[in-house]
This record gives structure tokens, sequence and C-alpha cells, in this order.
């Protein structure tokens, strides 16, 4: 029999064994009921993982139905980051098969690590690169191929600027967005269209529930949400005619620099329907190619595009900002007349040089002596126009200059419009702190000085006077459809204002703008064309180098159905520099031989 001593002990020893038990079995009962499902879960993690689907994009088509983006199907390479087997060894054999350097894949991968969506390593891989992954993939835990729709802009360079190009999310695009629903490693709208119309484009991921085995091969397929693709839009843009666009503009900047004009380097066209503002072409020069973006796009390509001192990603057609030149005559000319400042038949001395400024003069130290108002608009005369400015004043050329859409955002579906200026006093004294002169109101009579405007302000104010006096605003989209081709939204056209000038005036001014194109004009050279032609020739200073050509232009003159803007930097005059870009569209779209 054990004395009281030992006997104690035991007990004691018995208690504390019962604690043990207590606690052990406590711990057991909290892991299982309160906390299973978080360790099922944690287990689970191990063997069944969610792979998402991507929803194909929305397609594009012009308005002819011509299909201009669309998709493909693509072997993607992905890495499960949260899974802890992902070494730096498997990211060298990786690497390795993939042709990239190492850190990059595994800087992506630890940048990564806390998102549950897998990393995208690389796109679009060849059947060469899919066999090798395969045959490694004993060695390859973590990484997965699925595969993915690839976007294709079918004309390659062609429209580049109106569709822009999509890419994988950046940081900061996703810290802006999250809220939208957006992930780490979705592809979205960069640039243009693209990026306007992203929400509706890119559809509704879906996803896979499978079950893996310890080397991530799939073993079972638990579950599966089908994604929603995106919907897809009908432009307003016409094919033939961005095509005809872009070609003028290459071989007549080509054919510039040939003789001599080597600055000639970068142009902007903007060709619309004056009856409606529809967007038939777009042209912004240099251009790049979008299919370079979608899967990644190397450094020697992107050093050769930001390097490149004439922008090619900037889309000059809507955030260029120039003089509009000589074509803000239109405006000056129809303020002068509607505000009885001067009548059609009024004979204004030309000397060569204003009497109040008579360092302001013309082009050349030209005088045409006596001249009225339809001469002085056919032969762009400078002194005519600084004495019409003049008579209004800057108040009267600022109120006009916005009537006719200068100074503001037109209101086109492209992200990054630029507004332009409008010249006016409290402008300067802002800037500067300094007066207003008589001089500078000169300036502005003739578009020059203070005056900004882009390329596709130019082409829907020429645009008004061409339809009567409508200004419409310019539109990039007819309709928007689903994937299954239902109607989900059409575009009207939107009237944005209308031109403070009668009509009688209106026809005044059409008149001077078809003489403007007949022996005489400033565009004489199209004197003859089959179809009549009207526009305005203009010549836009440029302090950082040669001046810009400016022309703007609409056909038939009788009633008009096309109407174009071309502006070719450091170009020269705008009879030499962009009335021939327009000449070959006028000639393409009528389908007049050259």
């Amino acid at each position: 029999m054990l004395s009281k001593k030992y006997a104690y002990r035991f007990e004691i020893l018995g208690v504390l064994f019962a604690l043990v038990f207590l606690v052990l079995m406590s711990r057991a009962a909290w892991l299982q009921i309160y906390e299973g499902d978080y360790y099922k879960g944690q287990a689970d993690g191990n063997r069944i993982r969610l792979t998402p689907i991507m929803a194909p994009r929305g397609l594009f088509y012009d308005r002819n139905g011509v299909p201009l983006v669309t998709n493909r199907p693509s072997f993607t390479v992905v890495v499960n980051a949260k899974e802890n087997r992902f070494t730096p060894e498997i990211a060298g054999k990786l690497a390795d098969i993939l042709g990239l350097p190492v850190d990059e894949i595994s800087n992506k991968v630890e940048k990564n690590k806390n998102n549950y969506e897998p990393v995208v390593i690389k796109s679009d891989l060849t059947p060469e690169i899919v066999t090798r992954l395969e045959e490694r993939r004993g060695d390859l835990p973590g990484v997965m191929i699925v595969i993915r729709p690839l976007r294709i802009y079918n004309c390659n360079e062609l429209a580049a600027h109106t569709l822009g190009y999509v890419g994988e999310i950046s940081e900061e695009e996703l810290a802006q967005l999250k809220d939208k629903g957006y992930k780490q490693g979705q592809i979205i709208g960069k640039l243009g269209l693209e990026k306007y119309y992203d929400g509706i484009l890119r559809g509704e991921d879906g996803a896979t529930r499978v079950e893996v085995d310890v080397a991530g091969r799939v073993v079972h397929q638990l579950g599966k949400k089908e994604a929603m693709p995106g919907e897809s839009l009908y432009l307003t843009l016409d094919a033939d005619i961005q095509k005809s666009a872009e070609r003028a503009v290459s071989e007549h900047l080509a054919w510039l620099r040939y003789n001599g004009n080597y600055k000639a380097q970068a142009a902007a066209v903007v060709v619309m329907d004056p009856r409606n503002g529809a967007v038939l072409a777009l042209v912004s020069w240099p251009t790049f190619n979008p299919n370079s973006f979608v899967s990644g796009i190397s450094q020697k390509e992107w050093d050769k595009i930001s390097k490149n001192p004439y922008n090619p990603m900037s889309n000059k057609a809507i955030s260029g900002e120039y003089p509009p030149g000589s074509a803000f005559k239109v405006v000056t000319g129809a303020a002068a007349l509607e505000l009885g400042k001067v009548t059609a038949g009024e004979a204004i001395f030309d000397g060569g040089f204003h009497r109040l400024v008579p360092d302001k003069g013309n082009a050349g130290g030209g005088a045409l002596g006596w001249i009225a108002f339809n001469e002085a608009l056919a032969k762009s005369d400078n002194v005519y126009f600084y004495e019409m400015a003049y008579r209004l004043g800057i108040a009267n050329l600022e109120k006009y200059a916005r009537a006719f859409g200068y100074g503001s955002l037109t209101g086109i579906n492209l992200p990054g419009e630029s507004e332009g200026l409008v010249a006016n006093p409290e402008y300067k004294r802002k800037l500067f702190n300094e007066d207003w002169y008589l001089a500078e109101t000169f300036d502005a009579g003739i578009g020059q000085g203070f005056q900004l405007a882009t390329p596709l302000q130019m082409a829907m104010a020429i645009s008004a006077v061409a339809n009567g006096g409508t200004r419409y605003k310019p539109y990039l989209v007819s309709k928007i459809v689903s994937d299954k081709n239902e109607l989900i939204q059409t575009f009207e056209p939107q009237v944005a204002g209308t031109l403070p000038v009668s009509q009688y005036n209106i026809e005044l001014i059409k008149k001077g703008l078809r003489d403007v194109a007949q022996e005489g004009g400033t565009a004489g050279q199209l004197a003859g064309f089959t179809v009549p032609l009207a526009g305005k020739t203009g010549t836009s200073e440029n302090s950082m180098g040669q001046d810009h050509g400016v022309f703007v232009a609409y056909a038939p003159a009788d009633k008009p159905e096309i109407a174009i803007a071309v502006l070719v930097e450091q170009g020269g005059y705008g009879s030499k520099a962009a009335v021939p870009i327009a000449r070959r569209i006028f000639e393409d779209y009528f389908h007049v031989k050259p």
C-alpha cells in the first residue's frame, strides 16, 4: 500500500493530466466547431483552386460592318502566387522555358503573393513553349497554362488612336478602379475607345473550381461559372476612308521631306459627315501598332515609340492645340457681316499693311488694293481681316469664336480631348498680368496669337458652315450590341449649338469658300475638280519651328456630305502642306481618278 506521501503525489499528477486532457479536448473542440470552416478552407486551398475565365472583350466594327477589333484564343502561363511552393528554383526553370529574365518573374510573383488571382507571366505562348511546359509540369508546381482571349487589331496601325489598345491593369489603375470590380491581372483599355468604353467592353469574368494534385495537375473539375462576353461597338468610322486618309498623310509627308522640308513628320486629319457629326476618319501621325501592347510590349519597341520626338502615342486630332490661322477668318467674317460691321459689297483698301498697326500686313508683303469680302476670303487677305477685327473688337471676336465651338470640348466619346483657347484679355491678364493691345486683337482676327484650336474643333466649325449653321456634337459610336448581336443602344446625332449667323450671311461665306478652290484662290489647285469643293487654307504660326499648314474643306459645295480638317505640323503654307492631303481623300471618297 502506497504511503500517504506518494498517494498525494499521484493525486496531483492525476489532476495535472486531467487538466492537460481538458485543455487539449477544449482546443480540439474549438478548432473543429468554431474554426473548422477556416481550416477546412486552408486544406482545400492545397488541393482546390479557383481559376478565372477571362471574358472575351466586345468587338469593334466600322459603319459597314467590317470587323476592326476581334479576339482569338491564346495560351497563357499563370502562377498561383499564394502557394509557397513557387521557389526561386522553379522561377529559374520557368524563365528558361519562357525566355524571360528570372528577376522579372520572381518580382511579379512576389508583388502579388497576397492576391488570390493567378499572376499572368506571359501571354500568347507558341505551341513549342506550351509543349515544353507540359513536359515539365511535374517540376513546376503552382504553374498553370490557361486559355485566354487575346485582343487582335485586324488592321494593325489603322485608326490606332481612335480604337486604342489594351494591357494588364497597373498598380496605379487598380488603386483607382478597385471599387468598380477590377482585379489584379485583368486586361483593361488603356487608350481611345478601348478605354472610354472599358466598362461595357470587358464583360464579366467566370471561373472554374478544380481539384489538383501535389504537382498542381488538375485531377477533377468541381464547378464552373461561364464568362459573359462584353458588348460590341459599331462605329461611325469608315475603314476605307480611314485607310485613304492615313495613306494620303503618309505619302504627302514623305513628299514634303523629299522636297526639302525635313521637319514635316507629323499631322492630323478629321473627316466628318457635316449632316450629323458622325466621324468618318480620325488620323494622328505618326502612329503605332496597338497589337504591340496586347501581350506586353518589349523594351526595344517601347523605346522606339517613347523616344520619338513627334509623339506617336498622342492623339493630335483631338488633343493637339494649334493656332487655326486663316481658317479662323470664317469666324471673323461671319461676325463682321452679322453685326453689320461690313457689307459684302464694301471695298476696303489693302496697301500691304494696316494703318493703325503698320507692322501688321500680308504674307510676303503683298498688297491687293481695293478689296471686298468675297475676294478677301478667297485670297485670304490679312489686311482686310485686320480691319474686321478692329471694327469688331476682341469681345465680339471671343463671342463668335465660342459660338463656332472654339475654346470648349466638343464632347466626342474619346478620352484626352483638349479644349483649346479663345483669345481674350482676361486670359492674358491672368497669365502675364499685362494689358491687352490692339495688335493682339488683329492677331486674334486671323487665328493667330492666343487663339488655339484642335483639328477636331476646326472640322466641327467648317461642318457647321457647310450644313447651314447647325453645330453637331462629333461622335464615333452608332450602336452597341450584345454578343448575340442584340441591339442594346443606338446613338443619334446631337445638336451642340446653332451659329448666330443668318442664312443670307452663311451663303455669302460659302460663296467665298467656294472661290478659295477656284483659280485665283489660295487652294486654286483644286479648280476643275469633278465635284465642286469649298474650303479655307491657313498657315498656323509656330514659335517652336516652321509654321503649320492648315486646310478645312467640304464637298460637294452645293450639298455637303463630307467635311475635312487637315493640319500638318511644320508643313509651311496650307496650300502646299495640307490641301494635297484633302484632295487625295476627296478623290477616294468620290471615286475620282487623280
